[in-house]
């Protein structure tokens, strides 16, 4: 969330502190102009402390004296006076554990003890806002959702690529189910000599699925695997992309779509989660786990030019509703109804 982050600093009726919970390096390596360094921690100490039921590294240890601490990834530090917030970004450790690593699958437990001990809840798209109500057993005046915003993407223009291809962003996992993308790719590879696949994300944990899935691919010399891209190549495999691809099985809000839509790109998506609430009519949406769906829309949008004009300009449209001055102004109010009502 350093989009927000940005955003709350230039808040004049906030001051901003940031901690870490690491192992890697000092919060001001990462922070923004404008805030101010506190303590970083390591994250396996912390959460086995506050796993234990231990009040140790409380909030005003890591950042000093606060009104309120915001923990932005589902642990919010135990606080001897600051009201908190907590983030929870999705519950797929709830209704998907086999799709989560063992360390991910202890948050829901860790949101309900800070929910008991008086958290608030912060959630980036209404259905989360829900499944936080309905699974967690929160009260629903004490969840807050409010969406994230969305950066722009800054490229140089197309380089003039020389194949037209689909993109896929992101680290591979079983939830993003990149392996379903290369099968649907492979039904529709045959008479579209000129596109490939590009994959860029760096290996997760269960990438060997991924493998399996190119080396049984027919038109498995197609697919490009480029690993861990920074942003700038980032940018650039989106201006050039022909058509973005988002197969995942469960999202909590589903940000890169969004970036396709800031880079002009029609979009392909799952109806995972919270994405058909966040892209809305701006992409071509077919239900999860659907192969022959999810083909034939790439095979639409690679061959109709018509429709993947009207795609960029309703993505374009859509993208724009999604600021993090909105963000930040949603999380000021959240801050003060937390401080307001302990």
């Amino acid at each position: 969330m350093r989009g927000a982050s940005n955003a709350l600093a230039a808040r004049p009726e906030l001051l901003v502190t940031g901690y870490a919970l690491t192992t890697r390096r000092r919060p001001e390596g990462f922070l923004p102009p404008g805030v101010t360094a506190g303590r970083a921690y390591p994250a396996v100490l912390a959460l086995r402390s506050w796993g234990w039921g231990l009040r140790w590294p409380t909030a005003e240890w890591l950042s000093g004296r606060v009104d309120v601490v915001h923990g932005t990834n589902f642990v919010v530090p135990p606080a001897r006076q600051a009201a908190r917030v907590v983030t929870v970004h999705d519950l797929t450790a709830v209704k998907f554990p086999d799709l989560c690593q063992p360390a991910s699958r202890r948050y829901p437990d860790l949101v309900r003890r800070a929910v008991a001990e008086g958290a608030w809840v912060h959630t980036p798209s209404a259905f989360v806002a829900g499944e936080v109500v309905e699974l967690l057993g929160v009260p629903a005046d004490r969840v807050r959702a409010i969406a994230h915003g969305v950066d722009k993407v800054v490229a140089t223009g197309r380089s003039g690529a020389a194949h037209r291809y689909v993109l896929a962003l992101g680290t591979v996992e079983p939830r993003k189910d990149v392996p379903m993308l290369v099968r649907a790719f492979d039904r529709i590879a045959e008479g579209r000599d000129d596109v490939r696949l590009v994959i860029a994300g760096a290996d997760g944990w269960g990438a060997s699925a991924l493998n399996d899935a190119v080396a049984a691919a027919a038109h498995g010399d197609r697919v490009v695997r480029l690993g861990y891209v920074d942003e700038a190549r980032r940018a650039q495999l989106l201006a050039d992309a022909a058509v973005f691809a988002f197969p995942s099985r469960d999202e909590g809000f589903g940000l890169p779509p969004l970036e396709a839509m800031a880079a002009g790109v029609p979009v392909v998506t799952t109806a995972a989660g919270a994405v058909p609430e966040v892209v809305g009519d701006a992409a071509r949406i077919v239900p999860v786990g659907d192969e022959s769906a999810l083909a034939a829309a790439l095979a639409e949008l690679l061959d109709d030019s018509t429709l993947a004009s009207l795609l960029v300009s309703k993505g374009r449209a859509r993208v724009a509703g999604f600021t993090w001055e909105a963000c930040a102004a949603g999380l000021a109010s959240l801050y003060a109804d937390a401080i307001a009502c302990g």
